[in-house]
Order: structure tokens, then sequence, then C-alpha cells
């Protein structure tokens, strides 16, 4: 054994579990992790200019490639509490984030010290599992937790505090390989329950499956398809999640619910028999409301968590397993299926309906008008992007109709804030995609207001040649609450404009390439000169102001009377 600082035991940790990128802000805390870092020549370090956007890299890197994401918090105290916000999106989406944050010296605890902050208590609630350091020869140890906590069923983000003077302590240290010790490989539901599910499934009238993040998470969209293929049950999405299958599939529904789009949540209120895989059946696909699911439908949910099983909805069965093993095993058992007449009809309206869907949607679009409206925005999107493209999106009313009118043809290909909401996301989400993936084109989506928080992260993008493209609808507003100002409060708008800068001058100030839109006639060539640049690039694209539209009507329905 070497006798090494706690800062290289890090480091050389980091390296046993093949850790290529670690994404993270310099600070004195750290000082002997960044130290080892600069000779760690199999690590790449991505030095960024907020610690919350950086988390939000890691975050984007670790749904990307399936491996976790790294985030070093160099500073404590101020340093460390910016990341509350990225883990807690992180801990929403089940993003396996391992933070790494330099904590107080051990000696200075409990005494109003300089930048102190019981950081072990500040991010219990929004991570999967918080622990500090107690031990310079414990690291190993701890390091090896942080993975495997991160990386077992249902993933989810870590933060391990790292208190400096561990880190500068030496000791002899083993970093040993960690095999053996990590999760893999998934689970599967009982033979009897499987069986009872494909009893239900084969004598379905009007099928449907309704993939979420277990789908999407696992890539295991061919088992899906396979399965749909043998029941003729249109698929469908949780919003979201939207490229758990290919869109180029026949069977290819979109998203669901109060975010989807009318054909997909026609399905969900008429189907008999949903299989819902991998999702919860939460909040944005439902609005815990039965106006988005058949009352009367079979139930079939297949969860990996436990305490996720029938807690909005009841269900007929319940299958605790891994989307892919549970689809994989139904599939075999229905090998000798073949779909009744009932479920060919309902298979085929649907495709009948879904097409005439997509021909409506573009002649809605039109050919192009200004001030230019966001279904022509989009429309031009579909068509000017690659098949290949990856999109990342913001909360916000702009991204929210965005997410179902993209095309998703290479999974993974959508990243959003999921249930936590998030604005400010899409553009450092961006940067961790593309290092996951540097041959997929990628694109993020964001409003005025949304970039307006994370801009300054053009300088790492330009730093390190992370080539993205960020398209910014501008329309000068927080497009979301001056709508529900305009429909449920009389037009009394405060705090809802937003003068911003041009942000094509902006992105050529930090050293990328910058591009405006004003016209809707410029926008498609715009678009495609900025995705063939070959430099970070941010496409400023002017929005119709008055184009808002109120997303949580449900919400102001007692401002709805009152108005009356």
């Amino acid at each position: 054994m070497n006798k090494i600082t706690g800062g290289q035991a890090v480091v050389e940790a980091l390296q046993a579990e093949g850790v290529s990128h670690v994404f993270g802000l310099i600070g004195s805390a750290g000082m002997e992790i960044f130290d080892a870092l600069y000779d760690a020549q199999s690590i790449r370090f991505i030095g960024v200019r907020d610690e919350r956007t950086g988390v939000h890299m890691a975050d984007g890197y670790a749904r990307a490639s399936g491996q976790a994401g790294v985030f070093l918090a160099g500073q404590n105290g101020p340093g460390a509490t910016n990341l509350v916000t990225g883990l807690a999106q992180a801990n929403a989406a089940y993003s396996p984030v391992i933070a790494l944050a330099g904590s107080l010296s051990s000696a200075h605890i409990y005494r109003d010290a300089f930048q102190e902050v019981d950081q072990q208590s500040l991010f219990k609630p929004v991570t999967k599992k918080t622990w500090t350091l107690t031990q310079t020869a414990r690291i190993p140890e701890m390091m090896r937790e942080a993975f495997r906590t991160a990386m077992s069923p249902r993933r989810g983000p870590v933060l391990l505090n790292l208190p400096r003077d561990l880190l500068a302590d030496t000791a002899e240290i083993e970093v040993a390989m960690p095999d053996g010790r990590e999760f893999k490989g998934g689970f599967t539901a009982s033979r009897e329950l499987l069986a009872q599910a494909a009893d239900l499934l084969r004598t379905a009238k009007r099928p449907l499956i309704l993939a979420g993040g277990g789908v999407k998470n696992t890539q295991c969209y061919e088992q899906v398809l396979a399965l749909a293929e043998q029941l003729q049950a249109p698929v469908v999405m949780s919003p979201g999640h939207g490229d758990a299958v290919p869109c180029t599939h026949r069977l290819y529904g979109g998203q669901v619910g109060p975010r989807g789009n009318a054909v997909a949540s026609d399905l969900a209120c008429r189907a008999d028999v949903i299989l819902a895989l991998g999702t919860r059946l939460g909040f944005n696909t439902t609005f815990y409301s039965w106006d988005n699911l058949n009352k009367d439908a079979k139930i079939i949910q297949v969860e990996s968590e436990p305490t996720a099983i029938g807690r909005f909805f009841p269900v007929q069965l319940g299958l605790l397993g891994s989307a892919p093993n549970v689809t994989s095993d139904l599939s075999e058992i229905l090998r000798e299926h073949a779909a009744g007449s009932d479920a060919r009809e309902w298979c085929n309206a649907f495709i009948g309906s879904r097409a005439s869907f997509l021909t409506k949607r573009d002649e809605d679009a039109g050919k192009g008008a200004d001030p230019m409206q966001p279904a022509f925005l989009f429309k031009t999107l579909r068509d000017t992007l690659p098949d290949d493209t990856m999109y990342t999106m913001d909360a916000g009313t702009l991204c929210l109709q965005a997410t179902d009118n993209m095309r998703y043809c290479q999974p993974p290909a959508l990243f959003t804030p999921l249930d936590f909401g998030l604005v400010g996301f899409s553009y450092a989400c961006g940067l961790g995609l593309k290092l996951a993936c540097p041959d997929r084109t990628v694109v993020s989506l964001m409003g005025d207001g949304g970039f307006g928080m994370a801009h300054s992260e053009i300088g790492t993008a330009v730093q390190y040649g992370i080539n993205t493209v960020c398209i910014v609808m501008n329309n000068g507003c927080w497009g979301a609450e001056k709508a529900y100002q305009r429909d449920f409060f009389g037009e009394r708008y405060i705090g809802a404009d937003v003068p911003n800068p041009p942000y094509d001058k902006l992105a050529e100030l930090w050293g990328a390439a910058g591009f405006r839109v004003e016209r809707a006639e410029d926008l498609g060539k715009t678009v495609a000169e900025a995705v063939r640049c070959g430099r970070p690039a941010i496409v400023d694209v002017q929005v119709d102001p008055a184009a808002l539209y109120s997303f949580r009507r449900d919400s102001f329905k007692h401002r709805a009377n009152s108005q009356k």
C-alpha cells in the first residue's frame, strides 16, 4: 500500500470506477483533489461557472451515458449550498449524480467557523443518501458506497462531504477495483403474476402500453415494441419520456395526459387494459385525475420501486420488476399469441388517427408569418434538425409545448426537468449530453428568462469546445406567469416582462457563434447553419410575445370563476 493524501485517494477511486469526466468548480476546501486531478490523464476535468448549472451538466451526462455523473464542489459553505437546486433536480429525475463537496475542517465544526453550514442536514432531503467522511483511510470505502448507492435501483443522486483536513492527511491506502460490489442486471416478477398479466393482455380488446422512465432509462425499446406488435397495442409515453421508443415506429403515439397530445390521451381514456411499464402514473402523466385514464381499465403496473405500485391509482396487477426483464418475459409467454380482430381494429384506427393528427399539426403550423408563432418554430425544427438530434428543454410553456412536438428518432433523445419543473436547466444539461455522446447533435430549447439564468456557461462551452446549439425562444417575458396574469388576474402584469440583451451578441462576446432570427422565413436556414458551424452556437429567435398559453388552467379555477 502507498501512503497518499486523501485527495489522491479520491481521484484514484474515481479512476477505479472508470470515470472519464468530472465537472466541478475549484475551491480551497478541495484543493488536494484538484491537485491530484492534474496528474489524472484518464479523467477530463470540466470547470464550470456555477455549481448549480454544473450539477445540471453532470445530470445530463449521467442520463445520456447511463453512468454516474460526477460533480466536485471545491468550496464548503456557499460552494456546497449552490448544489441544492441541481441535486433536487437530479433527485426528481432519478439521475445518478455523485456530488463530492468540500467541507469544513473537522476541528472547526460547531464553532461558527468561516463558511460553516450544516451540509449533512442540508442535502438529506434532496439526495438518495448524504454522508460525511470520518477517516482518510476510509475514502475508498466511501467512494465505492457513493457509486453503489447512486447506480442501484432506483437510481438517484448522492452527496459525500469531504472535510478538508481529511483530504490533506496522508494514510496508507489501497484503492482496489470494485468488482463484485456494484449492482448489475435487473429483476423480474414472479411467474404466477407474469402469467396473470399475460392473460389480461391476451384478452384485451383495446390494449395500450404506457411507457415511462423505466423504459427510457434502460433503453429496452426494442423489447417493448416487439411486445406491442404481438398485442397490436399502441405505445404512448409519460411526459418527458417521449423518446422511450423511436418516433418513427408505426405504433408510436407520443406523450399522454394533460401535457401530451389529443390522440395519445384519447387512447388512455378508452383502453380496456393498460400496461403501465416503468411509470408511477404520477403528476405530469395524470394530474392525479381519472380525467386522463379510463377508470374502468384494468391497469397492470410494472415498477422497480414497490412503493410506486398502486400509489396513485388502483391497479389490477402490480408487478415488481425492471421494465426490460418483465417485457421480455411477457413476450416469451405470449410468443404464440395472435391479436384478435378487436385489437387489430383498435390499432389500425389509432394509426389512422395518428397520421391525421400529424398532417393537421403541420398544416396548422402554416408557412410562416411574422411575428413568429411557436407552432411554426416547432415545425421548422422537425423539418430541419437531423434524426440523431438529442433535445434538452426547460420548464415553461414554450418548452412544455415543444416536448410532444419534436421528433425523437434515436433514443435517448429528450431530457427535461420532469417533475421538478426547473427553469435554467436546459443549456447546461445539453453540455453534459454532448460530452457523453460527442457524435450526436445536441439542441437545447429555452425561454429567454431561463437562458438568462444559465448563459455564463457559454464560457464553459467555449473553453472546452462543447459544440451544442441553444435555441432561445425569446418572447421577452416569463410566459407561463404572464399568461396566468392575462387569463385569471385581469391583465395586472407585474414582474412578468424580461428585458434581455441581444443573446446572439452576448454569445459572440464569449467567443461562441451567435445567430439572430427575426423573420420566420429565415429560421430554417439559420438553424441549419448553427448546427453546421462546428462551434458552440446560440440562436436568439424572436417569438410572438402575445402567443401565451396557460398550461395549468386547473390551478386557477377559483380565479376563473371570480372573473365572470
